[in-house]
């Protein structure tokens, strides 16, 4: 990869750097990357500037919800993670839900300023998660990327959980797949 990039956890310092990443919109519909973290309700009726205000809390509370890349001094990229029960969500999904009883990092968004997208800046990220999770004790990350039938079936705004070429150029396989869309892939770490 050509870019040059450094990583850093979200924290306070942070904040307004993941801001200006997400942008008015969130990123994506107002998530602020909190569709995993909230049932479906509390999502809709809190879309947009209660999930900004939700995961501000988060971040003010002392929990890293996420890395971010930078290319220079400008946020160009999040990956969400942290210990899979950090996203009940998950837990209700048909298709998502644990495959075992393995205490595993699950990796819940990646977003990708418009202008880096397809430059490898989600492998890199996602290395770098990883990396992250294990400095904090991990031992296994799993993620849930999408799986387009080409690369025009899903606009890159809405692959917010990866591909999974990106994750298995990152080092992960896959493990499960319960829809021909969404592989469960997973990397060890130990």
């Amino acid at each position: 990869m050509s870019i040059e990039l450094s990583f850093q956890p979200l924290a306070i310092d942070q904040w307004d750097d993941f801001v200006s990443l997400f942008g008015e919109r969130g990123a994506c519909g107002g998530c602020w990357c909190m569709l995993w973290r909230l049932t479906r309700k509390q999502f809709e009726s809190q879309k947009g500037a209660g999930n900004k205000l939700a995961m501000k809390a988060i971040v003010d509370s002392g929990e890293v919800p996420g890395i971010l890349a930078y290319h220079k001094t400008e946020a160009i990229g999040w990956c969400a993670i942290a210990p899979r029960s950090s996203y009940p969500a998950l837990l209700r999904s048909r298709i998502l839900q644990p495959i075992d009883n393995r205490t595993c990092w699950s990796v819940a968004c990646l977003f990708i300023e418009k202008s880096f997208r397809k430059k490898g800046v989600s492998i890199e990220l996602l290395r770098a998660a990883s990396e992250y999770a294990k400095s904090q004790g991990a031992e296994l990350v799993e993620g849930y990327p999408v799986e387009p039938k080409s690369e025009k079936d899903i606009p890159p705004a809405f692959a917010w959980t990866g591909i999974p070429k990106a994750f298995i150029r990152a080092g992960f396989k896959e493990v499960v797949r319960r829809s021909p869309t969404r592989p469960i892939m997973r990397l060890e770490l130990c």
